[in-house]
């Protein structure tokens, strides 16, 4: 077997990878340094080619942020998505260095634009990439091989090797060639994100529901580096059924859907069952605080399948999906289109749906509607109430979004330090081994989600994981 050595070998190829790796050069420019990434050239990126921001802290309005968004208010917001289940020390941590690396995404080559205005709310609080992730990622990966950082395609991370408290090798199939190599080194970073992709995993972790679930993004997040982890005794944290998991157009692919996936007018209309009853508060709080619970919610319903029912009323105030809607102008022939489509494999109980839906529009208690903030429009009388945005669905045409749990990223992952060093199973140190991006994000979350924080805790992560594997090798 062929043996590669670099001072420094990171695993991975998203945002959190090549932080880590843009980091490491500048510590110390002649340091050699690799990445192995488990996909093609064109598939590069992982899941960080599908994001669109990182959501970022600041004290007053910056060229891209509007306003201010506090280091208490953004922890607040990870403490409601959490329930209070995060490391607040960690978070904190994380939060207190985005102003930062806003300004370092800059200088290495990734730009952004103005701030995003409309139903998502994310202007005051989140930076946009301009031309999305997929243009942060080929920035980053210029300015990697621009400092000498050598990448490896298709080079697929298998075994952890090591010796005592240290890690020694790397063993990687090069799926082009069919063959394997040891990459050795005097450092190495694990960013390869989750096991969101490999089915059989999701599986064990959900059960035969988990069929039924797509996955968002990149189809290579195979789990196999938390696996090897398992096997050299680090210390695994977190629930395998607790991810990012968003509710998405069920006519999604079963990967790589992306961004454009998702379905944004949840909050300004009902969502239903097959059995054509409502199951919980669509107006519960912003969007973009609640989204990433209601894949888990559809996870939950009978076939993982609902249906998110608006009418005329709302068309203007949401970003359309993917796909375009199934539209009727009755809720009768609505009920009938949804029940066609071979496509979808799932049926409505048309009469529930109608009854629901009568139902639900003798309690709304009308108001000033504003979609922009937490109005006072809402119903009172129902068993599952709408707390905001409460419009009565009486103007054809209606509309109507199929929807399934749409995986992004699981948080089950590796316990690292705030030098992102992991622990073992007995909670001493590996002295060589770094973690970043979806492999540790549960050391901060465990459940929910609040918008751009992946990419934030990717960011922070990656340049630290980076930063401290180059002082290692330095040392070594």
């Amino acid at each position: 077997m062929e043996t590669k050595k670099f001072d420094i070998v990171i695993i991975g190829g998203g945002n959190a990878a090549l932080c880590a790796a843009i980091s490491a050069k500048e510590q110390d420019s002649s340091l050699s340094v690799a990445l192995l990434e488990s996909s093609p050239r064109k598939w590069r990126g992982g899941n960080s080619q599908h994001t669109r921001n990182l959501r970022s802290m600041h004290d007053a309005p910056t060229d891209v942020l509007t306003s201010s968004y506090s280091e208490d208010e953004f922890f607040d917001d990870v403490f409601k998505v959490t329930k209070g289940q995060t490391n607040e020390k960690y978070a904190r941590f994380v939060i207190s260095k985005t102003p930062q690396i806003v300004e370092w995404a800059k200088k290495n080559g990734v730009r952004f634009q103005p701030s995003m205005r409309g139903t998502l709310h994310l202007g005051r609080t989140n930076a946009f990439f301009l031309g999305g992730g997929k243009s942060l990622v080929n920035a980053y990966y210029f300015t990697a091989q621009k400092l000498g950082v050598e990448i490896f395609y298709e080079c697929e991370a298998v075994e952890i090797i090591p010796k005592e408290n240290q890690v020694q090798e790397v063993i990687a199939l090069d799926k082009a060639r069919n063959e394997n190599f040891r990459f050795q080194a005097k450092s190495f970073v694990i960013a390869s994100g989750g096991f969101e992709s490999n089915l059989k995993m999701l599986e064990e972790a959900w059960g035969e529901c988990a069929r039924n679930f797509i996955i968002r993004g990149t189809k290579f997040n195979q789990g196999k580096m938390l696996q090897a982890l398992k096997d050299i005794d680090a210390k695994i944290i977190g629930d395998p059924t607790q991810g990012h998991m968003v509710a998405i157009d069920a006519r999604t692919p079963k990967y790589d859907g992306g961004i454009a996936s998702r379905v944004d007018c949840v909050s300004l209309g009902i969502v239903v069952n097959s059995a054509g009853e409502r199951f919980y508060d669509e107006g519960e709080d912003f969007w973009p605080k609640r989204y990433a619970i209601w894949g888990r919610l559809v996870a939950q319903q009978e076939g993982q399948i609902a249906y998110s029912i608006t009418d005329a009323k709302v068309q203007s105030a949401y970003m359309p999906s993917l796909f375009p809607p199934i539209v009727a102008n009755s809720i009768a022939e609505l009920a009938d289109k949804i029940n066609s489509d071979k496509n979808l494999q799932m049926s409505i109980d048309e009469a529930q749906l109608t009854k629901t839906i009568n139902e639900y529009n003798s309690k709304v208690v009308e108001g000033k509607f504003d979609h922009t903030i937490q109005d006072e429009c809402h119903t009172q009388g129902l068993e599952v109430e709408k707390t905001h945005w409460a419009l009565k669905i009486d103007t054809p045409p209606f509309y109507c979004y199929p929807l399934r749990p749409g995986v992004t990223f699981t948080y089950m992952g590796v316990k690292v330090n705030m030098d992102a060093q992991v622990h073992r199973a007995d909670d001493s140190l590996f002295e060589n081994l770094f973690a970043a991006g979806e492999i540790m994000a549960g050391n901060i979350l465990t459940q929910g989600y609040v918008a751009g924080f992946g990419m934030s805790i990717g960011s922070v992560f990656g340049r630290l994981s980076g930063a401290n594997a180059a002082k290692v090798a330095l040392k070594s």
